[in-house]
């Protein structure tokens, strides 16, 4: 079998431009998005999970579009993030416990890149906590190499993305309703890698946007919206699918 290859570098210089807008996320104004699904009673917390090297200001405009749309949002609290470590895994599930008793309900995770495995993990260890997770462009499947991040991982953190310092596995689907989000114009995670496999997640959606779009991007939050609203009325009954 033939290993699958990260993206093009054609690709990956097409993400350039999006780190100034990535840099003025907090700035820039949001619209509020009118759902295309109507959720039955009130939405569900959302807490939303930064990427590599990123913190909460970089999914300031992604969380005002979920708040102004309806959905009481949060950030992760993570601060700076440049790996997954068990001392932030224990911060989400405080944050979880803290959100689950205010809204007295699961939460919904959106986990961008890296975010993702963190949201994957979470909802592992502690479903009770989490309705669904939602992962934008995240490397949960298939070859951890396949993207054109993994360098800068190894480098900032004294384990590997091959050999991790956890025993999770980011690639088995959690026991609530899981959505990938991916795109084929991902400059940095492989598409198979960020969709995965029909036993990983429950549900999948391409966006044609680029990678750092994906948390930044005013379209890519407004479609976000959408599919989050869409899932959870999918999903409003309870029904998990194995």
């Amino acid at each position: 079998m033939s290993r699958v290859k990260p993206p093009s570098f054609g690709l990956l210089v097409r993400e350039l431009p999006w780190l100034p807008v990535i840099a003025a996320s907090q700035f820039r104004s949001a619209k509020m998005v009118e759902l295309d699904f109507k959720l039955e009673g009130d939405p569900p917390p959302v807490m939303v999970i930064p990427g590599l090297l990123s913190n909460d200001g970089t999914t300031s405009l992604l969380r005002r579009t979920l708040a102004a749309s309806g959905f009481p949002t949060y950030p992760s609290g993570f601060g700076f993030l440049t790996g997954v470590t068990a001392e932030r895994l224990e911060r989400g599930r405080i944050g979880l416990e803290q959100m689950h008793e205010r809204h007295g309900g699961p939460v919904v995770i959106v986990g961008w890149s890296l975010g993702g495995i963190y949201a994957r993990v979470l909802a592992q260890r502690h479903p009770e906590l989490v309705k669904m997770v939602v992962t934008l462009g995240t490397p949960f499947s298939g070859d951890r190499q396949a993207n054109n991040a993994w360098r800068i991982y190894n480098a900032l953190n004294d384990h590997t993305v091959t050999k991790p310092n956890l025993p999770d596995d980011p690639s088995v689907k959690p026991p609530v309703h899981t959505v990938a989000i991916w795109s084929h114009k991902d400059g940095i995670i492989a598409p198979g890698c960020a969709s995965g496999k029909g036993d990983e997640r429950d549900a999948e959606h391409q966006v044609n946007i680029p990678h750092l779009a994906f948390g930044s991007g005013r379209v890519a939050a407004q479609r976000i919206a959408q599919i989050i609203a869409l899932e959870l009325a999918e999903c409003r009954d309870g029904t998990v699918t194995d």
